[in-house]
Formats: C-alpha cells, structure tokens, sequence
C-alpha cells in the first residue's frame, strides 16, 4: 500500500521531483510554443495554474457523483468551463497577451497536464489535497515554462520580460516594457542574440537542458529518472481504449505493410 502523502509532499512534488514539463514531460506543445518571451510564459503559467486548480477541485468534489463510464467527458466540460472563463477574462483585460498566445490558450482544454491530474489525483483524492497538487503541479509548469523563455529571450532576442507592460498594465504600470540587454553593451564586444534560441531547435535545445538539470536535482533526492516507457508514463494509459497496447497494435500496422 502506498505511503500516504501529507499535503506538503502533494503541493511540493510538482516543483522539482514530478514536475509535469520536465519529470513528466507532459504539455510539451505550448512549453515550447509560448517560451519564445518571459511574459507570454508568465501568462500561460498563470492560466494554467488557474485552470488546474479550479477543476481539480471541482472534480474532487464530485468524484463520488460523476458516473465511471463517463468520467472522462464530465472532466473535459469541467477543464472547458474554466478554460473559457479564464480566456474571456484574459481577452477582456489583457486583449495583447490574448494576441500573443493566440490558440494555445484555448488549447489549455487539451492540455494532457489537466486531464492527467483529473484522473490520476483529482478523481481519487479529497478536495485539499486535490487543491495542493492541482497548484503546485501549475507552479512547476509556470516555472519549467519561465525557466525555458527566460534562457530563449535572453539569448534570442537579447532582451527580458520585453512587453511587460501588457501585464502590469492592469496594476497602472506602463512604463516598463522590458531590459534591452545586449543592445547596452559596448559595440566593441560586438555581440548579437542567437537568433536560432527563439526557434524550434533552440526551444528543444533548452527543454533538453533543463529536463537534465530537473533529473539532477531529482536523482540528489532520491528520486530515479524519468523513464518513459510508450503507454506505461501516460496518465491515461487506465482509461486509454487500447489499455496499453497501442505500440502493439503499431508494430502489428507496420508488419501488415
């Protein structure tokens, strides 16, 4: 029987040691497609968390009426309902980060982080324990995605938090719009951004690096690698309609061919 976990562990365990980005690899779409610019990172960890918190809850709270056979729908209305909530918002107050995240926000429904937790936590578990993991699971991905686009925008662009005034804009704050950092060295030193770090190469680049530096710090305290194995790492794999056996029913396509 496993150990049961106080809520400390469950609301910590999303930092470092199962961060779902970069121990779970999980949401790796829009970690990599958001992680050009510190802000559109801060905007999309922000509204995940939002959205991860809120459902799981809501979840937890009716794991004992959703019907088994339908648990997956029930969650999918429930991570939509607060989706659409927090993109209404977003384009309401802050109609330039809308812009700027463009269809990942409303992607935030498919995201396999939230449907991942729904059912593997938040459909087993009590309300606060749902409402610790549901927010510490979103602050390991908004620091996994801060991380990535702070390396990205630093090296890519030469620049940080450029067009920070979208976001504290609600706080009356708009005079900050970013740190030009290469454009004040000396023009002696003749350095110019990496263009190639605000590109796909250079976003899987970085994501290597920080899953390396994640499994590091994990492996110092006591936790093993992250071993993905096809179906077994999958949160879903218990629901999945192939029960584990998509990469036979794969290998069977290609012998067929």
């Amino acid at each position: 029987m496993a150990e049961k976990k106080t809520l400390r562990q469950e609301f910590t365990k999303g930092l470092i040691a199962e961060n779902p980005v970069l121990r779970l690899v999980l949401g790796t779409c829009p970690t990599l497609a958001t992680s050009t610019s510190m802000v559109n990172a801060i905007g999309m960890g922000i509204s995940v968390t939002i959205v991860l918190l809120c459902s799981n809850i809501v979840i937890s709270l009716l794991r004992k009426v959703i019907p088994s056979k339908v648990r997956i729908p029930a969650y999918i209305v429930v991570i939509a309902s607060f989706v659409t909530i927090v993109q209404l918002l977003i384009k309401a107050f802050i109609p330039a980060l809308d812009e700027a995240l463009g269809v990942f926000l409303p992607l935030i429904v498919v995201n396999c982080i939230l449907l991942g937790r729904a059912e593997a936590f938040a459909g087993k578990n009590s309300v606060i324990a749902s409402a610790a993991d549901g927010l510490g699971m979103g602050i390991g991905f908004t620091a996994a995605v801060f991380c990535m686009a702070t390396i990205r925008e630093f090296f890519g662009n030469g620049t940080l938090f450029t067009g920070a005034d979208s976001l504290l804009g609600l706080f009356g704050i708009t005079s900050f719009t970013g740190i030009e950092i290469f454009s004040r060295l000396p023009e002696s030193l003749n350095i110019e951004p990496i263009l190639i770090f605000i590109l796909a190469p250079g976003g899987f680049f970085t994501f290597g690096l920080l899953m390396a530096v994640a499994n590091r710090l994990a492996e110092k305290k006591g936790k093993k690698k992250a071993d993905l194995r096809g179906c077994e790492s999958c949160p879903m794999a218990a629901a999945c309609a192939l029960k584990g056996g998509c990469e036979t029913e794969i290998k069977e396509e290609v012998a067929a061919q």
